[in-house]
Order: structure tokens, then sequence, then C-alpha cells
């Protein structure tokens, strides 16, 4: 499930952009609303009770983009700032609407997956360790749109806080310590909310395998 992790370390591209988009430079804005609005309303959507509320969760995160972008300091990438007003932006929305859940509200009797199905150490620490059973399945249907969807629809199953941190480390690409520093919380509980994540995913991704085994074209 998890990606190669992006780099968002502030660099030249960014600078660059920022000075676009301090001149208002249109093209500039529309290829930022391009590349990042879909991923900004998956992470609004972990805060708020519908798509529509983290829609507008995310228009007003770009407003605040725009008139903001003055105050960018490049401490982070401009993707983290960026992502940061999205996320303090949906937590006041989901407060308002009285769907805040602190992410220190962790259970201990949820239950885990077993520790052994994930890579633990090295450069691919957090992959899984052995693809899902029924390998055998053709690529066409580990690919196809219906596998899409059911990975989409178990994304939206889960709780939120594991919602917001699988979306921001395996579909957004941020590295633990950016997911740390974006949503405030400690190292430990990053990775046991992605863990709890990947393994729920995992389970639906290899019960969805499984009914496709031997299925060829």
């Amino acid at each position: 499930m998890e990606t190669a992790a992006v780099d968002t370390r502030p660099g030249d591209d960014d600078a660059e952009l920022v000075a676009a988009l301090r001149s208002r430079d249109e093209r500039a804005f529309a290829g930022l609303v391009d590349r990042y609005h879909t991923s900004m309303v998956r992470v609004a959507r972990a805060y708020v009770s519908s798509k529509e509320a983290a829609e507008d969760v995310v228009q007003e995160a770009w407003l605040g983009i725009i008139q903001g972008v003055g105050r960018f300091e490049g401490r982070s990438s401009l993707k983290t700032w960026m992502f940061r007003i999205v996320i303090n932006k949906a937590m006041t929305r989901g407060s308002r609407d009285a769907r805040s859940i602190p992410f220190s509200s962790l259970s201990p009797d949820e239950p885990t997956v077993d520790p052994s199905r994930f890579l633990d150490s090295g450069r691919w620490a957090g992959f899984w360790s052995s693809l899902p059973s029924a390998s055998e399945v053709p690529e066409r249907v580990l690919l196809s749109q219906e596998a899409r969807v059911m990975v989409d629809t178990v994304l939206a199953t889960l709780p939120p806080n594991q919602r917001l941190v699988i979306t921001l480390r395996d579909v957004q690409g941020f590295s633990a310590d950016e997911t740390c520093e974006l949503l405030g919380v400690s190292e430990a509980n990053q990775r046991v909310l992605l863990h709890r994540a990947r393994g729920k995913v995992r389970g639906a991704l290899e019960d969805y395998l499984g009914t496709h085994a031997g299925t060829h074209a």
C-alpha cells in the first residue's frame, strides 16, 4: 500500500512557485489546484461529515493559501504548508460539526495485525513483507477500477485518525516525520495508527483477491 516518500523539503522549485503565486500567476495557481485538490479533499474528509463539507473546507483552504502565501517563510515545503492549512480548516469545521476526534483517543483493545506481515527495518520498513494471498490473480484484476473503488471504500470506513494517517503516508507520500509534524502526534502514535489502517486495508484486499483467484481473461 505504501508509496515511496516524496521529498517535501523546501527547494528551488518551491521558491519559483512561491514567487509565481505572490505575483498572482493564474497558471501557477491552476497547476497547484490540478495537482493537489483531490488529495486535499481526501485529507479534509477525515475530519468532516460529508464530501460536500470537505469540498467547502478545501475551497476555504485555497483562499487561505492565496491570501497567506506572502507570509510563507519556507521553513517547510510549500506542499506541507498547504496541507497544514487544509488540516487546520478541516479541524475547525469538524469541531463545529461536533465530529472532531482526538488522535490520543486510541482504544487499547482494538485488534491489530501480525507485525510479521510487514517489514520492520531498512529502507522498506512498513511495506508488506509478502504480496496478499491469491497472488496468481491476473494483473488486470488487481489494477481494475473495481479494485481501486474497493480500496477507497475501505479507507472511507476507517476511523478518521487512521484514515488521515494512511492517506498522508501511503496516498500522498508524506514521510513519518512530516506526518507527525502536520498532525501534532508522536512518532509512536503515528506508527500505531498507520499499522492498524494498513492491516485493515490489506485484509480487505486479500478478501477481494481471494474471490478472483483463478479468474483469467
